[in-house]
């Protein structure tokens, strides 16, 4: 029997990188603590709400709500919408699910987080992309 170690490590993460995040520019700061609990890469489906965590003791899927369900159209990829959306979310005026939405709206259907390279690339249905790096932080 093999003891999985994954799901309460990235708890330990998630919960450590909440307390410590500033409202404005707190992305960062949970990134950190991800990257400090052994996580590596956070993939996002857009429209089905679902996180993909590659962390050191294991890969772990987190199921959110999805955005749609049954069949629908894909917004076209508009930068300008991404980054308002990425912006707004930056600023500490938006909740996760709110910056999500945003997201779809502007036709991002993923998104990879390189915890190591601190670099987030959001993509459309088409390959467009858009990558935005972010600063490395110190946790208190």
């Amino acid at each position: 029997m093999t003891t999985h170690t994954a799901v309460p490590t990235l708890k330990a993460a998630l919960e450590r990188g909440a307390s410590v995040r500033p409202r404005a520019g707190g992305f960062p700061y949970l990134a950190e603590a991800l990257r400090q609990a052994g996580t590596t890469l956070c993939t996002m489906t857009v429209p089905s709400g679902a996180m993909l965590y590659v962390t050191d003791a294991g890969p772990v899927a987190v199921q959110a709500e999805p955005l749609i369900s049954g069949m629908t159209d894909v917004p076209p990829f508009d930068r300008a919408a991404l980054l308002t959306a990425l912006r707004a979310d930056q600023a500490g005026e938006t909740s996760f699910p709110e910056f999500v939405r945003g997201c779809w709206e502007a036709g991002v259907v993923r998104y990879d987080v390189d915890l190591t390279g601190r670099t987030c690339v959001y993509r459309g249905a088409r390959g467009e992309t858009y990558t935005e790096t972010y600063p490395a932080v110190t946790l208190p």
